[in-house]
C-alpha cells in the first residue's frame, strides 16, 4: 500500500482530484500547512505538493521514495543542504497553453496598440494610425522545450520567423533555426520578440544581460516567463530608460514579491503581471501526477525527472 501526501495551498482540490480516479493500493493525506497538519509523514512514501511545502518536511519522511511537484520549478528542493535520495518529478505538458495565452496575449496587445488605443478612447481622441501585425515578425525563444515548442506552433499560425536557443536540443520542428552557446548575439541581433522560458540554473543565470539587451534591435520586446534569475534587472531597467529596447513584459522576478521600491516598477514601457502566467491548476497537475503513479506501479520510469545537479 501507497501513502501519499499532498501538501498545497489547494490540499482539498487536490485530494478530491485524486481520490476519484480510484487509483489502487493508494491511501491520500492532505494538509495545507505540514507544520499543523495531523499527519504520519514518516510512513508517507509519495508527496503531491508545492516544492516551499515539500522542502519543510522532508527531515520527517523516512520512507519517502518520490515527490511529484506541482510546479515546473523546483527551486527550494535543490538546495544542496537537503537530502536528494528520492526521485523528484515536476509538472511539465500542462503549462504550453496557458503560457501561450499569455506570450501572444501580449504581443498582439503591443502589435495592436491595444493599450494606447483605450488610453485615446478614454481621451476622446481619434487616432486612425494603422497598427502593425505579427506577419512577418521574428521571435526568439530562449529554451525550447514543452512551453516553447508550443510558442512555436503559434508562431507559425501568425507566420513568424522562429529563432531557438537550447543548450543542445533541436526537436521541435516549428522552429525555423537554432543557436547554441556562443551564438547567443546571432541569435539576438534580428529579433522583433525576445521571449525567455529558461529554467532556473548556474548556466541561465543573468544570461538576459547589458550585452544582449545592447545586441538586441531597438524595436524588439523583451518577455520573461521563466525565471527571474535569468535576468540582470538593473541592466533591463537601464535599456528601458535609455530606449535600447522598445519594452518588456515581465511575470517573473529575482525577488517575489516584487518589492515596492523596485526599479522596474517605475520603468518605462515595461507592463508587470505577479507570476500569473501559467497558475498550476489542479485539474492539469493531478492527470500528471496520476500518469506517473500508473508508471510507478508497472515499474516503469517516471515522466518528467529532475536531476538535482542541472536544476531541471
Amino acid at each position: 500500500m501507497h501513502r501519499l501526501l499532498i501538501l498545497s495551498r489547494h490540499a482539498d482540490d487536490y485530494r478530491v482530484l485524486v481520490q476519484a480516479a480510484n487509483l489502487p493500493n493508494l491511501t491520500v493525506w492532505a494538509a495545507t500547512d505540514p507544520a499543523t497538519a495531523d499527519i504520519p509523514v514518516a510512513d508517507c512514501d509519495m508527496v503531491l505538493g508545492e516544492p516551499s511545502l515539500v522542502c519543510r518536511v522532508l527531515p520527517r519522511m523516512d520512507s519517502l521514495r518520490w515527490v511529484q511537484s506541482t510546479w515546473a520549478g523546483v527551486e527550494p528542493l535543490l538546495d544542496p543542504a537537503l537530502r536528494q535520495d528520492y526521485i523528484l518529478t515536476n509538472a511539465r505538458g500542462v503549462f504550453g497553453g496557458l503560457m501561450t495565452e499569455y506570450v501572444f496575449g501580449y504581443l498582439l496587445a503591443h502589435e495592436r496598440r491595444i493599450i494606447k488605443r483605450h488610453a485615446e478612447q478614454t481621451a476622446g481622441k481619434w487616432d486612425n494610425a494603422l497598427p502593425g501585425t505579427l506577419n512577418g515578425k521574428t521571435l526568439g525563444l530562449m529554451g525550447v522545450g514543452s512551453i516553447g515548442a508550443c510558442l512555436a506552433r503559434t508562431a507559425r499560425h501568425f507566420n513568424m520567423t522562429v529563432k531557438g536557443y537550447t543548450r543542445k536540443s533541436e526537436t521541435c520542428t516549428d522552429v525555423d533555426v537554432y543557436y547554441h552557446g556562443s551564438g547567443l548575439p546571432d541569435f539576438v541581433a534580428d529579433l522583433d520578440y525576445l521571449v525567455s522560458v529558461l529554467p532556473n540554473t548556474a548556466e541561465t543565470r543573468r544570461i538576459v544581460d547589458a550585452a544582449l539587451l545592447n545586441a538586441l534591435p531597438q524595436q524588439a520586446v523583451f518577455i520573461n516567463v521563466g525565471r527571474g534569475g535569468a535576468v540582470d534587472e538593473t541592466a533591463l531597467a537601464h535599456a528601458l530608460k535609455a530606449g535600447r529596447i522598445a519594452g518588456a513584459v515581465l511575470d517573473v522576478f529575482q525577488t517575489e514579491p516584487l518589492p515596492p521600491e523596485h526599479i522596474l516598477w517605475h520603468a518605462p514601457n515595461v507592463q508587470i503581471t505577479c507570476h500569473t502566467a501559467a497558475p498550476s491548476f489542479p485539474r492539469d497537475i493531478v492527470r500528471v501526477f496520476i500518469d506517473n503513479y500508473r508508471l510507478l506501479l508497472r515499474g516503469e520510469p517516471l515522466r518528467y525527472p529532475v536531476d538535482f545537479e542541472r536544476g531541471y
